[in-house]
């Protein structure tokens, strides 16, 4: 844990040149005015970044924050709450304790992005349409790359779909844990970005597939495709073949694609018929 140096010469700044923001007279219509607190956060987020601090770095305690930033005590402490909402900093009380630069979970990352698609109205084409560009590729770099280790969890993963679902509860399971083979892949990959992209894609057709009850009836030939595909991609994987792991994954992704449109709109003629 690095403490703020104490050199360091504490200096009020100009909100508006900090955050970026326009003043009110020539901002654009459409562009909503931020609170106060919320633009007193960005600019501690500027100022963080200016400063070069790292997670566990200790942040100026409030008087410092109110001199340095010309603001109220009111306004810093909501500003405070504002960066402690967004998982960017920690408060500790006791000794020792005050706010701290912390870094933000991929559950925490994750969350706030699907709040914003909440409201966009994804299909599963629009989701798919972006897996068939990157899962591919994921699945040519590891090839011959991943542990023993990595290779069996795939393989336990499959074996909890081994069986066809019987009912609508076990076909939903078995659409999540196929979903979860995918995740596992993601979190090997060496790009953290694309590994996140496509966990938080993964994520989203899950959710999707739950809410609205995609997996419902029972889809005996996708479950059949997709455990064959990745029974196929594991060997792949495991033998280090580039090309036919980025061949079986394409090829998964397009059949996974037109099985569950056809399974979304038989969910939709259900839904109109009723």
């Amino acid at each position: 844990m690095r403490p703020i140096c104490a050199g360091r010469k504490s200096q009020n700044l100009n909100l508006w040149e900090k955050t970026n923001l326009q003043p009110a007279t020539i901002r654009s219509k459409t562009e909503p005015r931020l609170s106060r607190p919320v633009q007193v956060a960005e600019a501690i987020k500027d100022w963080v970044v200016e400063q070069g601090l790292q997670a566990g770095d200790r942040l100026p305690g409030e008087a410092d924050l109110i001199e340095r930033f010309g603001m109220a005590k009111g306004t810093i402490r909501e500003a405070m709450r504002v960066l402690e909402a967004q998982g960017l900093i920690k408060t500790r009380t006791g000794p020792g304790g005050g706010s701290f630069v912390h870094e933000v979970s991929q559950q925490r990352a994750k969350a706030l992005l699907g709040n914003y698609f909440y409201f966009k109205d994804l299909t599963i084409g629009d989701i798919y349409q972006l897996r068939l560009t990157l899962e591919p590729e994921l699945a040519a770099t590891l090839a011959g790359k991943l542990p023993e280790e990595i290779l069996c969890q795939l393989e336990e993963n499959i074996a909890e779909y081994s069986e066809p679902a019987t009912s609508a509860d076990e076909e939903r399971e078995q659409h999540v844990a196929s979903l979860r083979f995918h995740a596992i892949l993601a979190e090997q990959a060496q790009n953290p970005l694309l590994g996140f992209i496509i966990d938080f894609m993964v994520n989203l057709l899950a959710d999707l597939t739950v809410y609205r009850r995609l997996y419902s009836p029972p889809n005996t030939e996708l479950w059949k495709q997709g455990r064959d595909h990745q029974q196929r991609l594991v060997a792949a994987l495991r033998d280090g073949e580039s090309d036919l792991a980025r061949s079986i994954m394409a090829g998964h992704m397009e059949i996974a694609w037109t099985l569950m449109r056809q399974q979304e709109a038989e969910v939709q003629r259900r839904f109109l018929s009723e």
